[in-house]
């Protein structure tokens, strides 16, 4: 970028109302490399013990590949497939050797030094790229209702009521490989933002909505506010829920803080 930013971020879980937790969320500081950022969410299931051990598997994964990682050298988008792919092989001997079924969804993100966003997906947890209140992309589920909508058989209304709307055709510890659906952000520009969440949060939303929480209120805030929508709506029927939001900023000249991400977590009833 030719103009100094600096990300401001935040995280939130909740555990809706369920009775533990199988989502997990991650933003994570690169080591070594100032202004790279990795951001995960993953949607575990498969019973107590047997989603959260696929979603813990994702986050451990994602940490040690991206420990690994140069934005100077390697390729993020290979990097975030392999991410995927190395996760769904882990999750598989997972399920072989407990007899359990586990599997997760994925959405996860890197934000180079330079600007640059690459994201991967699998299953129907989403990322967004906002610019100001506008939508400019989101991830495509990889879901049964996802396939009607393509398709114009049911609109993106219908899909968010239909019965079979948490039906997954790709998901990390399957029978198939999954998908890896990978997008490339150029360059993101002060204004811009991204929230990556589970279905627990966006099932409650349309994107305007969301566009409008992410734009006029801070991370922090925008992550409360979202939370106690969901749980509002949900109606006492609500799944875990887990959310990321990264806004860049423009930064004064004679800040030392650039690229450093600012953040402000949200937890809340998160326990097992």
């Amino acid at each position: 970028m030719t103009q100094a930013f600096r990300l401001i971020a935040a995280t939130g879980i909740h555990r809706g109302d369920r009775e533990y937790q199988q989502d997990q969320v991650a933003l994570i500081s690169h080591p070594r490399f100032n202004g790279c950022v990795l951001g995960v969410v993953a949607d575990g299931m498969g019973g107590r013990s047997g989603g959260r051990k696929a979603s813990d598997q994702v986050m451990l994964t994602a940490r040690q590949l991206f420990e690994r990682y140069s934005p100077e050298s390697d390729d993020a988008a290979a990097l975030l497939k392999h991410l995927v792919h190395e996760a769904h092989i882990v999750i598989r001997l997972t399920a072989i050797s407990a007899e359990q079924e586990p599997h997760s969804t994925v959405a996860a993100f890197i934000i180079n030094p330079q600007g640059d966003c690459h994201w991967v997906h699998a299953g129907d947890s989403r990322i967004y790229h906002f610019s100001g209140a506008r939508l400019m992309f989101r991830t495509s589920d990889h879901s049964y209702v996802q396939a009607l909508v393509d398709r114009g058989e049911i609109t993106e209304a219908e899909a968010t009521n239909h019965p079979r709307s948490n039906v997954l055709v790709g998901c990390l510890g399957a029978d198939a490989d999954p998908p890896a659906a990978t997008h490339h952000i150029n360059r993101l520009r002060p204004g811009d933002a991204l929230l990556a969440c589970t279905d627990g949060l966006w099932h409650y939303f349309t994107p305007e909505e969301l566009a409008a929480a992410v734009h006029t209120l801070g991370p922090r805030e925008a992550s409360e506010l979202l939370i106690d929508k969901a749980r509002s709506r949900a109606r006492g029927g609500g799944d875990n829920l887990s959310l990321i939001v990264v806004k860049i900023e423009v930064l004064a000249q004679d800040d030392d803080s650039a690229r450093k991400p600012e953040r402000r977590d949200v937890r809340m009833g998160a326990g097992r």
